[in-house]
Protein backbone atom coordinates (compact mmCIF):
# COMPACT_ATOMS: atom_id res chain seq x y z
CA UNK A 1 0.00 0.00 0.00
CA UNK A 2 1.12 3.17 -1.11
CA UNK A 3 0.34 6.74 0.26
CA UNK A 4 2.16 9.21 -1.99
CA UNK A 5 1.54 12.73 -0.70
CA UNK A 6 2.48 15.80 -3.39
CA UNK A 7 5.50 17.54 -2.53
CA UNK A 8 3.32 20.90 -1.76
CA UNK A 9 3.68 22.21 2.12
CA UNK A 10 0.04 21.55 2.55
CA UNK A 11 0.25 18.22 1.86
CA UNK A 12 2.43 17.49 5.40
CA UNK A 13 0.98 20.32 7.31
CA UNK A 14 -2.03 20.41 9.24
CA UNK A 15 -3.95 23.43 7.86
CA UNK A 16 -3.94 24.97 11.72
CA UNK A 17 -2.60 28.57 12.35
CA UNK A 18 1.30 28.60 12.70
CA UNK A 19 2.55 29.24 15.99
CA UNK A 20 4.43 31.83 14.97
CA UNK A 21 6.86 33.01 11.74
CA UNK A 22 9.93 31.11 11.39
CA UNK A 23 12.10 34.05 11.66
CA UNK A 24 10.58 35.60 14.29
CA UNK A 25 11.83 35.59 17.83
CA UNK A 26 9.39 35.69 20.81
CA UNK A 27 10.59 37.80 23.92
CA UNK A 28 13.07 35.83 25.84
CA UNK A 29 13.56 33.11 23.31
CA UNK A 30 16.57 33.10 20.38
CA UNK A 31 16.55 31.21 17.35
CA UNK A 32 20.46 29.84 16.69
CA UNK A 33 22.08 28.52 13.69
CA UNK A 34 24.56 25.64 15.19
CA UNK A 35 27.29 24.91 13.34
CA UNK A 36 25.86 21.91 11.50
CA UNK A 37 22.93 23.51 10.27
CA UNK A 38 20.80 23.07 13.02
CA UNK A 39 18.02 25.75 14.00
CA UNK A 40 17.90 25.59 17.97
CA UNK A 41 15.22 27.46 19.99
CA UNK A 42 16.32 28.59 23.27
CA UNK A 43 15.61 30.66 26.08
CA UNK A 44 17.90 33.17 26.81
CA UNK A 45 18.79 34.48 30.26
CA UNK A 46 17.03 38.19 31.41
CA UNK A 47 18.54 41.31 33.40
CA UNK A 48 16.80 39.75 36.63
CA UNK A 49 18.54 35.93 36.39
CA UNK A 50 21.37 37.42 35.47
CA UNK A 51 21.86 39.81 37.99
CA UNK A 52 20.72 37.35 40.39
CA UNK A 53 23.39 35.14 39.32
CA UNK A 54 26.21 37.72 39.31
CA UNK A 55 25.08 38.64 43.32
CA UNK A 56 25.94 35.49 43.92
CA UNK A 57 29.33 35.49 42.10
CA UNK A 58 29.91 38.59 44.35
CA UNK A 59 29.52 36.63 47.50
CA UNK A 60 31.78 34.01 46.33
CA UNK A 61 34.16 36.78 45.61
CA UNK A 62 34.23 38.66 48.48
CA UNK A 63 34.83 35.32 50.79
CA UNK A 64 37.57 34.64 48.01
CA UNK A 65 39.15 37.78 48.46
CA UNK A 66 40.31 38.34 52.06
CA UNK A 67 41.26 34.40 51.89
CA UNK A 68 43.65 35.51 48.77
CA UNK A 69 45.12 38.81 50.66
CA UNK A 70 46.12 36.71 53.65
CA UNK A 71 47.59 33.79 51.85
CA UNK A 72 49.84 35.84 50.18
CA UNK A 73 50.63 38.05 52.87
CA UNK A 74 51.58 35.03 54.57
CA UNK A 75 53.49 34.00 51.72
CA UNK A 76 55.60 37.46 52.03
CA UNK A 77 55.56 37.05 55.52
CA UNK A 78 57.38 33.95 54.93
CA UNK A 79 59.79 35.32 52.69
CA UNK A 80 60.60 38.63 54.55
CA UNK A 81 61.65 36.15 58.06
CA UNK A 82 64.01 33.99 54.90
CA UNK A 83 65.21 37.13 54.07
CA UNK A 84 64.12 36.70 50.14
CA UNK A 85 62.02 39.47 50.34
CA UNK A 86 61.67 42.91 51.97
CA UNK A 87 57.59 44.70 52.88
CA UNK A 88 57.08 47.80 51.29
CA UNK A 89 54.60 49.75 50.33
CA UNK A 90 54.78 49.04 46.56
CA UNK A 91 54.73 45.40 47.64
CA UNK A 92 51.63 45.23 49.37
CA UNK A 93 49.95 47.23 46.28
CA UNK A 94 51.22 44.50 44.11
CA UNK A 95 49.51 41.89 46.02
CA UNK A 96 45.92 43.61 46.19
CA UNK A 97 46.25 44.63 42.41
CA UNK A 98 47.16 40.77 41.80
CA UNK A 99 44.23 39.73 44.25
CA UNK A 100 41.42 42.04 42.08
CA UNK A 101 42.75 40.43 39.16
CA UNK A 102 42.17 37.07 40.04
CA UNK A 103 38.83 37.32 41.87
CA UNK A 104 37.09 39.63 38.90
CA UNK A 105 39.26 37.89 35.93
CA UNK A 106 41.01 34.59 37.35
CA UNK A 107 37.28 33.39 38.79
CA UNK A 108 35.17 33.98 35.73
CA UNK A 109 37.61 32.72 33.16
CA UNK A 110 38.96 29.21 35.11
CA UNK A 111 35.24 28.31 35.82
CA UNK A 112 33.65 29.32 32.38
CA UNK A 113 36.57 27.64 30.60
CA UNK A 114 36.28 24.35 32.55
CA UNK A 115 32.52 24.24 33.04
CA UNK A 116 32.17 25.10 29.74
CA UNK A 117 30.01 28.13 30.35
CA UNK A 118 29.23 28.26 34.10
CA UNK A 119 30.25 29.95 37.21
CA UNK A 120 28.51 29.02 40.73
CA UNK A 121 26.33 31.78 40.16
CA UNK A 122 24.77 30.16 36.96
CA UNK A 123 25.00 26.85 37.98
CA UNK A 124 23.00 28.16 40.81
CA UNK A 125 20.05 29.78 38.65
CA UNK A 126 20.91 27.09 36.24
CA UNK A 127 22.07 29.67 32.90
CA UNK A 128 25.32 28.90 31.14
CA UNK A 129 27.45 31.04 28.77
CA UNK A 130 27.34 29.71 25.07
CA UNK A 131 28.92 31.22 21.88
CA UNK A 132 26.20 32.32 19.36
CA UNK A 133 26.23 29.19 17.35
CA UNK A 134 25.33 27.33 20.41
CA UNK A 135 29.01 25.80 20.85
CA UNK A 136 30.95 25.79 24.09
CA UNK A 137 33.07 28.81 24.77
CA UNK A 138 36.67 28.87 24.79
CA UNK A 139 39.63 30.50 26.73
CA UNK A 140 39.56 33.69 24.43
CA UNK A 141 35.83 34.27 24.80
CA UNK A 142 35.88 33.88 28.60
CA UNK A 143 38.87 35.88 29.01
CA UNK A 144 37.28 38.77 26.45
CA UNK A 145 33.93 39.11 28.49
CA UNK A 146 35.80 39.11 31.96
CA UNK A 147 38.51 41.63 30.83
CA UNK A 148 35.63 44.11 29.21
CA UNK A 149 33.57 43.48 32.65
CA UNK A 150 36.67 44.49 34.70
CA UNK A 151 37.27 47.38 32.63
CA UNK A 152 33.60 49.15 31.57
CA UNK A 153 30.80 47.16 33.29
CA UNK A 154 31.63 45.78 37.12
CA UNK A 155 33.37 46.92 38.81
CA UNK A 156 34.75 49.36 36.13
CA UNK A 157 37.67 51.68 35.91
CA UNK A 158 36.59 54.68 34.82
CA UNK A 159 33.38 56.58 34.97
CA UNK A 160 31.60 54.02 37.03
CA UNK A 161 27.94 55.27 37.25
CA UNK A 162 27.40 55.82 33.46
CA UNK A 163 29.46 52.46 32.58
CA UNK A 164 27.13 51.07 34.92
CA UNK A 165 23.83 52.79 33.59
CA UNK A 166 25.16 51.73 30.36
CA UNK A 167 25.51 48.19 30.77
CA UNK A 168 22.06 47.89 32.12
CA UNK A 169 20.54 49.89 28.89
CA UNK A 170 22.46 47.33 26.86
CA UNK A 171 21.41 44.71 28.22
CA UNK A 172 17.68 46.05 28.75
CA UNK A 173 17.85 47.28 24.67
CA UNK A 174 19.53 43.67 23.01
CA UNK A 175 16.73 40.94 22.17
CA UNK A 176 18.98 38.53 23.74
CA UNK A 177 19.95 40.23 26.52
CA UNK A 178 23.75 40.54 25.68
CA UNK A 179 25.70 42.71 27.39
CA UNK A 180 28.63 44.35 26.51
CA UNK A 181 31.04 41.68 26.96
CA UNK A 182 29.04 39.30 25.20
CA UNK A 183 29.16 41.73 22.00
CA UNK A 184 32.57 41.95 21.99
CA UNK A 185 33.03 38.18 22.42
CA UNK A 186 30.36 36.97 20.66
CA UNK A 187 28.87 34.82 23.53
CA UNK A 188 25.37 34.37 24.77
CA UNK A 189 23.89 33.32 28.48
CA UNK A 190 20.88 30.93 28.57
CA UNK A 191 19.11 28.67 30.06
CA UNK A 192 20.10 25.30 29.90
CA UNK A 193 16.22 23.74 30.60
CA UNK A 194 13.76 25.10 28.25
CA UNK A 195 10.25 23.88 29.21
CA UNK A 196 9.40 22.42 26.03
CA UNK A 197 5.76 23.21 24.82
CA UNK A 198 3.65 20.63 23.37
CA UNK A 199 2.56 21.57 20.10
CA UNK A 200 -0.95 20.88 18.65
CA UNK A 201 -1.99 17.81 17.42
CA UNK A 202 -4.84 17.65 15.08
CA UNK A 203 -8.13 15.38 16.06
CA UNK A 204 -9.39 12.22 14.19
CA UNK A 205 -10.67 14.27 10.83
CA UNK A 206 -14.21 13.09 10.36
CA UNK A 207 -13.67 12.50 6.62
CA UNK A 208 -11.81 9.56 7.96
CA UNK A 209 -13.21 8.06 11.19
CA UNK A 210 -14.85 5.39 9.69
CA UNK A 211 -12.17 4.10 7.98
CA UNK A 212 -9.98 4.50 11.01
CA UNK A 213 -12.26 2.21 13.28
CA UNK A 214 -11.25 -0.44 10.67
CA UNK A 215 -7.58 -0.21 10.79
CA UNK A 216 -5.12 -2.56 11.97
CA UNK A 217 -2.47 -1.55 14.02
CA UNK A 218 -0.93 -4.49 15.89
CA UNK A 219 1.96 -3.53 13.83
CA UNK A 220 2.41 -0.41 14.83
CA UNK A 221 4.96 -0.04 17.18
CA UNK A 222 5.38 2.67 20.23
CA UNK A 223 8.66 4.17 19.02
CA UNK A 224 6.72 4.93 15.38
CA UNK A 225 3.63 5.80 17.12
CA UNK A 226 5.46 8.40 19.12
CA UNK A 227 7.54 9.43 15.91
CA UNK A 228 3.87 10.39 14.41
CA UNK A 229 2.82 12.22 17.52
CA UNK A 230 5.95 14.64 17.73
CA UNK A 231 5.77 15.24 13.82
CA UNK A 232 2.29 16.37 14.46
CA UNK A 233 3.10 18.60 17.09
CA UNK A 234 6.46 20.31 15.90
CA UNK A 235 6.03 20.01 12.03
CA UNK A 236 5.34 24.09 11.84
CA UNK A 237 8.55 24.54 13.72
CA UNK A 238 10.76 22.33 10.91
CA UNK A 239 11.86 24.12 7.89
CA UNK A 240 11.34 23.03 4.17
CA UNK A 241 12.90 20.54 2.82
CA UNK A 242 13.60 18.41 6.54
CA UNK A 243 9.49 19.18 6.98
CA UNK A 244 8.27 17.51 3.77
CA UNK A 245 10.81 14.61 3.65
CA UNK A 246 10.54 13.70 7.46
CA UNK A 247 6.46 13.83 6.70
CA UNK A 248 7.07 11.52 3.73
CA UNK A 249 9.05 8.89 5.33
CA UNK A 250 6.83 8.57 8.17
CA UNK A 251 3.54 8.02 5.92
CA UNK A 252 6.26 5.47 4.12
CA UNK A 253 6.53 3.72 7.44
CA UNK A 254 2.98 3.50 8.99
CA UNK A 255 1.58 2.68 5.22
CA UNK A 256 4.01 -0.26 5.39
CA UNK A 257 2.52 -1.22 8.67
CA UNK A 258 -1.02 -0.38 8.32
CA UNK A 259 -4.12 -2.08 7.13
CA UNK A 260 -6.31 -1.40 5.12
CA UNK A 261 -4.77 2.13 2.87
CA UNK A 262 -6.47 4.94 3.02
CA UNK A 263 -9.37 6.52 0.74
CA UNK A 264 -7.29 8.29 -2.13
CA UNK A 265 -6.49 11.00 -2.40
CA UNK A 266 -5.89 11.46 0.99
CA UNK A 267 -3.37 14.27 2.90
CA UNK A 268 -0.27 12.73 3.98
CA UNK A 269 -0.94 14.75 7.86
CA UNK A 270 -4.91 13.59 7.70
CA UNK A 271 -3.28 9.93 7.40
CA UNK A 272 -1.23 10.61 9.74
CA UNK A 273 -3.73 12.24 12.32
CA UNK A 274 -6.36 9.40 11.64
CA UNK A 275 -4.14 6.91 12.82
CA UNK A 276 -2.43 8.65 15.84
CA UNK A 277 -6.01 9.63 17.20
CA UNK A 278 -7.30 5.93 16.73
CA UNK A 279 -4.28 4.59 18.02
CA UNK A 280 -5.06 6.74 20.45
CA UNK A 281 -8.87 6.08 21.47
CA UNK A 282 -7.99 1.94 21.43
CA UNK A 283 -5.71 3.02 24.23
CA UNK A 284 -7.71 4.95 26.44
CA UNK A 285 -10.45 2.03 25.67
CA UNK A 286 -8.02 -0.68 26.76
CA UNK A 287 -6.79 1.36 29.90
CA UNK A 288 -10.69 2.11 31.07
CA UNK A 289 -11.04 -1.84 30.37
CA UNK A 290 -7.98 -2.75 32.70
CA UNK A 291 -9.61 -0.39 35.65
CA UNK A 292 -13.05 -1.64 35.49
CA UNK A 293 -11.59 -5.66 35.68
CA UNK A 294 -9.47 -3.96 38.94
CA UNK A 295 -11.91 -2.18 40.20
CA UNK A 296 -13.74 -5.71 40.93
CA UNK A 297 -10.33 -7.45 42.19
CA UNK A 298 -9.29 -4.66 44.00
CA UNK A 299 -11.38 -2.05 44.84
CA UNK A 300 -9.62 0.25 47.37
CA UNK A 301 -6.57 0.67 44.78
CA UNK A 302 -9.24 1.35 41.82
CA UNK A 303 -10.78 4.02 43.97
CA UNK A 304 -6.85 5.42 44.92
CA UNK A 305 -5.74 5.66 41.17
CA UNK A 306 -8.96 7.04 39.72
CA UNK A 307 -9.30 10.14 37.83
CA UNK A 308 -11.09 13.25 40.61
CA UNK A 309 -14.30 13.28 39.62
CA UNK A 310 -16.05 16.34 37.40
CA UNK A 311 -16.83 19.10 40.03
CA UNK A 312 -20.52 19.10 40.99
CA UNK A 313 -22.26 21.58 39.35
CA UNK A 314 -23.93 24.77 41.01
CA UNK A 315 -27.74 24.54 41.60
CA UNK A 316 -29.44 26.96 39.59
CA UNK A 317 -30.67 30.33 40.30
CA UNK A 318 -33.82 30.92 41.72
CA UNK A 319 -34.20 34.22 39.84
CA UNK A 320 -35.25 33.90 36.72
CA UNK A 321 -32.65 35.17 33.20
CA UNK A 322 -32.85 37.34 31.85
CA UNK A 323 -32.53 35.91 28.50
CA UNK A 324 -32.69 32.14 28.24
CA UNK A 325 -29.29 30.28 26.99
CA UNK A 326 -28.73 29.42 23.38
CA UNK A 327 -27.17 26.18 22.52
CA UNK A 328 -23.58 27.04 21.31
CA UNK A 329 -22.76 26.60 17.79
CA UNK A 330 -18.98 26.74 18.08
CA UNK A 331 -16.85 23.47 16.94
CA UNK A 332 -14.95 21.79 20.54
CA UNK A 333 -11.54 23.48 20.67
Amino acid sequence: MTVAPPPALAAVTPPHPPLRPPEAEPPGQARILTGEAVHLDIRVAGIGSRALARLFDLLVQLVLGPMLVYAFLLLIATLASAGLAEVDVSLLTVVYIVVLVLIFVGYPVALETLTRGRTFGKMLLGLRVVRDDGGPVTLRQTLTRSLVALAIEFPGLVLLPVTWLATIWVMIASPRGKRLGDHVAGTIVIHESTPAASGWVPAMPPTLAMWAATLDLTALDDDLAFAVRSFLARNRRLREPARSALGERLVREVAAVTNPPPPGNTPAWMYLAAVHAERHRRAMLHLASVRSRAALVWPELAAAVAPPPPPTPRPASSTPAVRPAQPSSALPQ
